[in-house]
């Protein structure tokens, strides 16, 4: 089974953006998933969206996606159209960057209303028309520590409600661990309809209910079943892109071409051996 090995920008942070493209083309992966915050400070501090294709490209490497877009979930009135035009400008960005897809975030406001399924189909499926007038697919994605979409089946029913056949969710297995559901819970969810898989694992001390971002550790380092996870989406007819995103502070101290490497080195352990 073939994949696109990718990596998060994330997992080598503080780098520079062009530091963070380099490594991961140095270090063998095919693909890098920006972040639109990195884009932004690049921008802002003189950089040419021009020369950062130039780079791509000379590098070799895709942008199969691109984080996140936030605020279109629970706004309202002026701040949800001023959301809507962020996103639609975050949407037009990835696409002068060849990206193919973004990341469509869960609210993480605690004081948010309760998730009501329809509402955030229609609110998802008005992304997914924004996304299709310049060539880039929204993703719904869920966070374990999300008050209103942390499961899997919550974002795979909000999918299904669009009616929208190319619709997809991002699969992470922290966040399953982290809001306690599994691919039991989607039992009709297709390999096809996974629009890419975030790939990092947790220690086996880490507290589910306290965890955030922090905790991951590069895939085989802790005691998530990430080869039961790619046998299963395999089983399905998953062949997509498997994207290494961690934020450990760890890792941020080391050299960012040291930690590419290792994070492409124990992901293919795992899924080449799965």
């Amino acid at each position: 089974m073939a994949f696109i090995y990718c990596l998060n920008t994330s997992t080598i942070q503080p780098a520079s953006l062009e530091e963070k493209i380099r490594a991961a083309a140095e270090a063998g992966f095919a693909a890098v998933e920006l972040w639109f915050a990195d884009i932004r400070a690049y921008q802002n501090t003189g950089g040419n969206l021009e020369d950062l294709k130039k780079l791509l490209n000379d590098s070799g490497l895709s942008v199969p996606s691109m984080i996140a877009l936030h605020g279109w979930m629970d706004s309202y009135g002026d701040v949800y159209l001023r959301a809507m035009d962020e996103c639609r400008n975050l949407l037009q960005l990835a696409s002068q960057l060849g990206a193919a897809a973004v990341v469509a975030s869960p609210s993480i406001r605690m004081e948010t209303s309760p998730l009501d399924l329809d509402d955030t189909a229609r609110r998802f499926q008005a992304l997914l028309q924004e996304g299709k007038k310049v060539g880039v697919l929204p993703m719904m994605e869920f966070l374990g520590f999300s008050p209103k979409v942390f499961r899997v089946d919550q974002a795979w029913e909000i999918v299904k409600r669009t009616g929208d056949p190319d619709a997809r969710i991002v699969l992470d297995p922290f966040h399953l661990w982290r809001g306690g559901s599994s691919l039991n819970d989607v039992p009709d969810l297709p390999g096809d309809r996974v629009g890419i898989l975030h790939f990092n694992d947790v220690p086996a001390t880490a507290i589910r209910e306290e965890s955030g971002d922090e905790v991951r550790v590069m895939p085989g380092d802790g005691h998530l079943p990430l080869k039961e996870l790619v046998q299963e989406l395999v089983r399905r007819g998953f062949q997509g892109v498997i994207s290494v995103e961690l934020f450990n502070r760890d890792y941020w101290q080391q050299p960012p071409l040291t930690v590419a490497k290792i994070a492409l080195e124990k992901t293919k352990a795992i899924v080449e051996g799965s």
